[in-house]
């Protein structure tokens, strides 16, 4: 299997040119009032979707555009939940892959649609949580210590972290097909490697770090995602 053969600045910098692109898709899909109370998941996901093509040209995506809203936003990716309609007073939150040319972006946002104080606490408390676990990071970490320190961080802040992870690499498309043990390319408890190690290829690995919290007594929550590198 072969790879783009750029060396590191060209790589990250298609890495984040990616992301903003797929941030700037995330304002569109605000603008254009997307997702509101009254409108299932898959509206919402198939919108998404239409709007991608039509407005940005995203024919591609490395993994499906996850919309989650209310009881589904204590799940996770891989989860199948029955689809659900947004209700007045949910919180909603979506998952975004897009490829750009030749590398992924991987984005994540939450929603309060309404006036709901916990509600809207959660999803500010989100970037608050992502950029705690980001400032403490350190290359010298392994997968499952990221997910611990996540973990502590949800909890200082009053929220149980709801992932099975906390992150992964992110790449060149598709980087899901990279040979050896997949576990080693997540932020989880059952990855003992330091982030600093090489990918397949002798690579550094670049990641995603996702903060996914549920309130207290579990009933809902929010998922927010980016780089983990800023």
């Amino acid at each position: 299997m072969t790879t783009p053969q750029l060396d590191e600045t060209a790589r990250w910098t298609a890495l984040t040119e990616a992301e903003d692109k797929a941030l700037t898709l995330f304002d569109a899909i605000e603008a254009a009032g997307i997702i509101a109370p009254g409108r299932s998941e898959r509206e919402v996901d198939a919108d998404i979707a239409a709007l991608a093509l039509d407005r940005f040209d995203i024919e591609r995506h490395w993994h499906q555009c996850n919309v989650r809203a209310g009881a589904n936003t204590v799940t996770t990716f891989h989860d199948k939940p029955p689809v659900r309609v947004i209700q007045p007073e949910d919180t909603v939150y979506v998952d975004l892959g897009p490829v750009f040319a030749a590398w992924e972006a991987d984005v994540g946002r939450t929603y309060a649609v309404g006036r709901d104080a916990e509600k809207h606490a959660l999803v500010s408390a989100l970037e608050t949580v992502f950029e705690a676990v980001r400032a403490e990071a350190a290359p010298d970490m392994t997968g499952a210590d990221l997910y611990a320190l996540a973990c502590r961080m949800a909890a200082a802040h009053g929220y149980h972290f709801g992932g099975a992870i906390a992150g992964h690499v992110v790449a060149e498309f598709p980087h899901a097909v990279w040979p050896g043990d997949k576990d080693h390319q997540r932020i989880g408890p059952a990855n003992p490697t330091r982030l600093s190690e090489p990918d397949p290829f002798g690579r550094p690995r670049h990641w995603i770090l996702e903060i996914h919290l549920l309130e207290p007594g579990r009933q809902w929550g929010g998922f927010y995602e980016r780089l983990l590198r800023g």
